[in-house]
């Protein structure tokens, strides 16, 4: 039921991070590829490597902030494969100021990337999924699609989006056979919040409170993805999974214990 031999799964923003151990865990599960960023010279890495596992990796070029650009991905794919069986929207970016510095500019560059890019992205694919009446589609929120963080307002409310979305297109296109969910990791630690995790004592708050006591590892995604995108979600569609150690239970740095009282 985890098997995804045959099948064809795009994954955007391959060119590094959590992306490139998403779209590893689908090769080797079975599936070709199709990998994306807006340099296309820094796939070619990615792109070997893929092909080593024995599957197939089509590179190409896609900002999803740009209409044009995801009808060329989505054509190219269906050019070279036929198909397109599962869509990992991964593509994202961050701005982290105070809520009272974010610019115009701030807001339209997370938003444009990382909500209407997903919904753009799902609809080219959904186009040539509807007529086949199959479809996995795999949004990538966030443990702020539940929660909010200080100093990440456009992110916040980009990942809370995704959520919304991912429900939204579940009715809409469950009558087709396509599924879609919302995959959504807690803290991880990759190049785009690496600054974060040099200050010590916000990592040691920030495990404390995780009740696994440890921040995310990138292959922590690989059953849930691979989960998410096989025969064995077939009936699941409209949710968000929370890959996040516990953290969205709530729970917080335990309190000093106080003397016994004599």
């Amino acid at each position: 039921m985890f098997d995804l031999s045959g099948r064809v799964a795009i994954v955007t923003g391959t060119s590094r991070g959590l992306g490139q151990y998403m779209g590893r865990a689908l090769a080797k599960a079975g599936a070709d590829l199709v990998i994306t960023s807006r340099k296309l010279e820094s796939l070619e890495d990615f792109r070997c490597e893929i092909e080593k596992l024995g599957r197939q990796a089509l590179p190409v070029e896609l900002d999803v902030r740009d209409y044009a650009s995801i009808q060329r991905m989505v054509d190219r794919a269906i050019g070279h494969y036929g198909r397109i069986d599962i869509l990992v929207n991964n593509a994202g970016c961050n701005v982290r100021k105070p809520s009272v510095e974010i610019t115009w500019d701030d807001w339209n560059l997370v938003l444009d990337t990382n909500l209407r890019g997903t919904f753009f992205v799902s609809q080219a694919v959904a186009r040539h999924m509807i007529p086949r009446r199959y479809g996995r589609i795999i949004n990538i929120g966030s443990v702020t699609s539940v929660f909010g963080y200080a100093g990440l307002a456009p992110y916040c409310a980009s990942r809370g989006g995704t959520r919304q979305l991912t429900m939204s297109l579940a009715d809409d296109w469950g009558r087709y056979g396509i599924t879609v969910n919302c995959l959504a990791p807690g803290w991880f630690k990759t190049a785009q919040n690496a600054i974060m995790y040099e200050n010590q004592e916000w990592v040691d708050y920030l495990i404390d409170r995780i009740p696994l006591k440890r921040v995310g590892q990138p292959t922590d995604l690989d059953g849930a993805v691979v989960f998410l995108a096989s025969e064995a979600s077939g009936y699941i569609t409209g949710q968000t999974l929370l890959v996040d150690g516990g953290i969205s239970t709530g729970a917080t740095r335990a309190l000093p214990k106080k003397p016994a009282t004599p």
